[in-house]
């Protein structure tokens, strides 16, 4: 662990008041009611500002934003396929450094980012971001994590909440739980496996919005590949009414269930500290979600009993999934 954070010089938005009014996404786009991916999009955009090129893997949010010959992005924006986030990202860069090292454009800081999806970050494209983040470039790889594939109707992925329905995981006589995996822990599988990669973050755009705002403009001020993912409720995946979007952000982080914190130069700062604020029963989140309504009791205990250990006994709460203490063999 760093003994000291290094300092970041980055323009804090301290206040909902200081966020800039120029809107980089905005109309022109098909998500669905109460879209917190759509949020993320906005959000991210807002605080990189007019000199930023985005570059979007295929998954729901691609379809969305792509429709009809119209696009809701005023930045520079570019479509990859599914697994290709993190190469695209690269590729942009180098070519932005390349042109500038040859005077075609001018030396100035051009943010570099990627969205994926779930699926296309957590489990396809998983590799390319692991290849991303061992370059030198300055770019900053989002995944947004909606729990499913929502661009082909909500399938399982590594990221999906453990016994949620699916497409692929319906509940039945005789399996109520199909999907049986623990949701992936994508931000700390990457902070661990990438020493050099000096920042990496977890965020929600609901919980609340500056937050996320100041983590993307510190992963993009730090310097080198940087990473952060986010916690996107789905009205159409997970069965809520749209309005209750915010309320599924916040349940999700007060339950415990996902942590909000980032990784500066290996030193893990909890941004939300579910042990300091009090977690509150998971069964407040879970209940609220149609994808849950199969479950009984002794499922909800089940998941109830993970989160307690990912916060009572983990080494690294919500981060690191090893027992605290030391075994020395004899």
């Amino acid at each position: 662990m760093a003994s000291q954070l290094p300092v970041i010089d980055y323009e804090k938005i301290k206040k909902i008041h200081d966020t800039p009014l120029e809107e980089f996404y905005t109309s022109g786009h098909r998500t669905c009611q109460g879209c917190e991916s759509a949020m993320v999009m906005r959000d991210f955009a807002k605080a990189s500002g007019p000199r930023t090129v985005v570059t979007g893997a295929t998954g729901c949010m691609y379809v969305a934003n792509t429709s009809y010959l119209t696009t809701p992005w005023i930045v520079p924006w570019m479509h990859t396929q599914l697994g290709a986030g993190g190469s695209s990202a690269v590729g942009m860069a180098a070519g932005l450094r390349a042109l500038m090292r040859k005077g075609k454009i001018p030396q100035e800081k051009i943010n570099v980012i990627n969205f994926s999806g779930d699926l296309g970050a957590g489990d396809m494209g998983i590799g390319g971001i692991s290849g991303a983040l061992q370059t030198d470039y300055d770019l900053l790889i989002i995944m947004y994590d909606n729990e499913s594939a929502a661009n082909t109707d909500i399938q399982a992925t590594g990221s999906t909440t453990y016994g949620a329905q699916t497409t692929f995981t319906p509940p039945g006589s005789k399996h109520r739980i199909m999907h049986r995996r623990w949701k992936k822990n994508v931000a700390a599988m990457l902070a661990v496996g990438h020493p050099t990669c000096r920042y990496v973050a977890t965020a929600s755009a609901t919980f609340p919005a500056l937050d996320f705002m100041n983590k993307t403009r510190k992963a993009l001020s730090i310097g080198g590949p940087t990473f952060i993912h986010t916690f996107d409720p789905c009205p159409k995946g997970w069965d809520f009414h749209p309005r209750y979007s915010h309320e599924l952000g916040e349940l999700g982080v007060k339950s415990g269930i996902f942590p909000l914190y980032e990784i500066i130069d290996g030193q893990v700062i909890y941004t939300y500290d579910a042990r300091q604020k009090g977690r509150i029963p998971v069964r407040e989140y879970l209940e609220k979600q149609g994808r849950f309504a199969h479950l009984i009791d002794e499922d909800v205990d089940y998941i109830q009993h993970m989160v307690d250990t990912m916060w009572n006994e983990w080494e690294i709460p919500g981060v690191a999934p090893f027992r605290a203490g030391l075994s020395v063999a004899g």
